[in-house]
């Protein structure tokens, strides 16, 4: 059984959740619960997902969550962008939190990659 909290990707990812969160307060009332209620829970599943993986008995069952976890990442990576093009995000919000999910999926298959050795 691993520590989430020690692993970099987790962390990275959880900042996220936080950094989403405070971006999607401003969208629009009538989409709490369709666009940024998706995307909220997209970016949620991929610190959860790293985190439970962690509580696991083998590092199996780690790289399968971890397998979702990158699943999550290119579902929120879509509502980003889906997100700019209707105007819920700025040009800059959306490169700084593009630029955020695409760090991420490189460290999570990086990640993956490890647990596969």
């Amino acid at each position: 059984m691993r520590d989430f909290r020690k692993i970099k990707v987790w962390e990275k990812s959880h900042y996220l959740v936080l950094e989403i969160y405070e971006i999607t307060k401003d969208f629009p009332k009538d989409e709490i619960f369709g666009i940024t209620n998706q995307i909220r829970r997209a970016v949620v599943s991929i610190p959860n997902n790293l985190a439970e993986g962690c509580g696991r008995n083998s590092e199996k069952e780690l790289k399968q969550f971890s397998v979702i976890s990158m699943g999550s990442a290119s579902e929120v990576e879509y509502l980003l962008f889906l997100s700019f093009e209707l105007k819920y995000l700025s040009k800059e919000n959306y490169d700084f939190l593009n630029d955020r999910i695409i760090e991420i999926k490189k460290m999570l298959s990086g990640f993956i990659v490890s647990l596969t050795r």
